[in-house]
């Protein structure tokens, strides 16, 4: 079947729907209308924005153009994983930053390397952006995930870790009931993914791949691999931050810092 080319047009009339979501909240008082038609500039700017900048990367073929991307990409990851969380701290930026810049590159380039050998050169941008992407969007949602859990639930059980340490146990013992429910917490979402993938969905690279004539077999292989890199980079982001932070909380001294744990400017308004 001939690959089907999009107009300006029918995209005006796929975000025409948006409409139908406006007379909803419309209807039901939800005063959503805003956020929506926001959202909806910012996708069509943003996406317009980036189709440019890939034309551009795509044609360049460089490291250099190639890596300096993917960068800008890991920093905004990061910051937006910060976004997403309750309770902040000094530092809390760029221990998102090292969690996901670390775990996503790390696994992306074993993806590109080891496990798709044939893509030469391995920075090529047909395969080292949307796989980086990728992992990098999936890994920031596990990331932030973990991160307001491990704060709000050592913020919440004060006393208790308070009494642990002055009974003399180790700030590792005190903490690690909340570090392990921060870890699921953050891993929840993908492994979720994981266990309904193909029956209750078809993943948007899988989706892509059959829509541009890849044959099923190939289309199925290059999702299995995206998701056990997503995973693999989702749990070495989370257990990242979440080491990082608690680092941060508790002193040498085995003191929790809670004076250090924050709430955010967007959540106190809240």
């Amino acid at each position: 079947m001939k690959y089907v080319e999009l107009s300006y047009l029918d995209v005006a009339l796929a975000a025409a729907l948006i409409a139908l979501n406006a007379a909803i909240s419309i209807a039901l008082g939800l005063q959503m209308v805003r956020s929506l038609t926001l959202a909806s500039a910012r996708t069509i700017a943003q996406l317009l924005l980036i189709g440019l900048v890939l034309e551009s990367v795509f044609s360049l073929n460089r490291w250099y153009a190639v890596l300096g991307l993917l960068a800008a990409m890991t920093i905004v990851a990061g910051s937006a994983a910060v976004g997403r969380t309750g309770r902040r701290y000094r530092g809390v930026y760029l221990d998102c930053l090292i969690a996901i810049w670390g775990s996503s590159w790390l696994v992306a380039g074993y993806g590109l390397m080891a496990v798709m050998r044939g893509v030469q050169p391995w920075y090529h941008p047909q395969y080292a952006i949307p796989l980086t992407g990728m992992i990098l969007g999936n890994s920031l949602n596990g990331i932030s995930l973990g991160l307001n859990h491990l704060s709000e639930g050592l913020a919440g059980s004060r006393d208790q870790v308070e009494t642990m340490l002055t009974l003399g146990a180790s700030r590792w013992e005190a903490a690690r009931s909340g570090i392990q429910q921060a870890v699921r917490t953050g891993m929840t979402p993908v492994i979720n993914s994981m266990m309904v993938v193909g029956i209750v969905n078809l993943p948007g690279m899988m989706t892509g791949q059959l829509i541009s004539g890849v044959s099923p077999g190939q289309a199925v292989r290059y999702q299995i691999v995206i998701m056990f890199l997503i995973a693999a980079a989702t749990g070495l982001g989370t257990v990242s931050v979440v080491l990082l932070s608690y680092r941060r909380w508790f002193n040498s001294d085995h003191q929790f810092l809670h004076a250090a744990i924050v709430r955010s400017a967007t959540d106190r308004r809240r």
